[in-house]
């Protein structure tokens, strides 16, 4: 499933397209027509963990010159995305987040993920939001199509089919792969617990981390972390030298400090590496020997009832803590003073 940093990277690939009109649509999607997007104009795009918002409005929303200020030039959404590409500071903790969320859309001081108000059409509302969750296997292509890397069950060389294709009168298009789309109104997100926002609250997240039950579950809680997938879990936790299974009220407070810094470290430097086209090398994802080359362990692990992600971990480098239970149940020992020296024996 693309993460947090594959969705920036979706965002950055759509903002140059921000005050064009579309004018021609295709696509197989069912849910939506492709051909409502016709002559809509793109004036927003925002992001917020796994998902992606795009704002159209139509030509009668586009107020005449004049009445108001009309939408931001193109020229300065371009120079936006490329400030995307900043230097990152001392391990890429810095990332730019100018375009998170528009001002018009205050961001509640409740704790809900990034939603917006489903629906199969156009919401009766003066902005049309155009949610984008990218499930599996969900991408975006920037004028060319995705072609096919292997052959199919039947031996076919068939090249994937897009949902959506937009094209704009600039020139070029978008074509969405494997997203579910749905209308809605203005976004509400949370950017507090979004792991690439620079509004990141470190002191709820280390408090999320704190709780009794295993750190591994607690990661992909989206509520706390939103953006993180099974990726960075596997990851970080490696890097940190936490098992998977620790219970986050048994570690201590420094170790817990450590994996949050873990947790925005890799995923700022994961995400500059997509803006500059450069592959992320896992050391313990997907793996069969760790880098200190011992054997690596992996279960599908999640809570119960719940989904359960695959886990690759190192037994010797991330050692199974105690327990709470354990620690309570461990008998005590009592040592039994030494006889005094002047005391007569009986």
């Amino acid at each position: 499933m693309p993460e947090g940093p594959s969705v920036r990277k979706f965002h950055h690939l759509v903002t140059p397209f921000v005050g064009q009109q579309v004018v021609k649509t295709g696509g197989s999607s069912k849910k939506l027509n492709p051909a409502d997007f016709q002559s809509l104009w793109l004036q927003d795009t925002q992001v917020h963990g796994k998902k992606l918002f795009l704002r159209f409005d139509s030509d009668e929303e586009i107020e005449l010159p004049g009445s108001r200020s009309p939408p931001e030039p193109l020229q300065k959404r371009k120079k936006e995305a490329r400030d995307q590409k900043q230097v990152l500071g001392p391990k890429c903790r810095k990332i730019s987040d100018t375009s998170l969320r528009s001002p018009e859309c205050p961001v509640p001081s409740g704790d809900s993920s990034g939603s917006c108000v489903g629906g199969d059409a156009p919401a009766n509302s003066a902005e049309k939001w155009l949610q984008l969750s990218f499930g599996m296997f969900g991408s975006i292509w920037v004028n060319e199509f995705s072609r096919a890397k292997k052959a199919n069950k039947r031996g076919d060389w068939r090249d994937p089919i897009p949902r959506l294709v937009l094209h704009f009168g600039g020139g070029g298009f978008l074509a969405f792969y494997n997203c579910q789309m749905s209308w809605g109104s203005c976004p509400v997100v949370t950017p507090t617990s979004d792991i690439l926002s620079e509004h990141f609250h470190r002191g709820q997240a280390l408090e999320a981390l704190g709780q009794a039950q295993p750190v591994c579950y607690t990661l992909l809680d989206q509520r706390h972390f939103s953006g993180l997938g099974n990726i960075i879990k596997n990851e970080v936790l490696f890097r940190a030298g936490i098992h998977p299974l620790s219970l986050g009220s048994t570690l201590s407070p420094p170790r817990l400090e450590a994996l949050l810094d873990q947790v925005l470290d890799f995923s700022a430097c994961w995400l500059q590496g997509k803006l500059q086209s450069q592959p992320q090398h896992t050391q313990i994802y997907q793996k069969e020997s760790c880098p200190a080359g011992h054997r690596v362990q992996k279960e599908a692990l999640g809570p119960a009832g719940g989904l359960k992600r695959l886990t690759w971990w190192c037994p010797q480098c991330q050692p199974q803590e105690p327990s709470e239970e354990s620690l309570s149940d461990a008998p005590i020992k009592l040592q039994t003073p030494s006889p005094s020296p002047h005391t007569s024996a009986l």
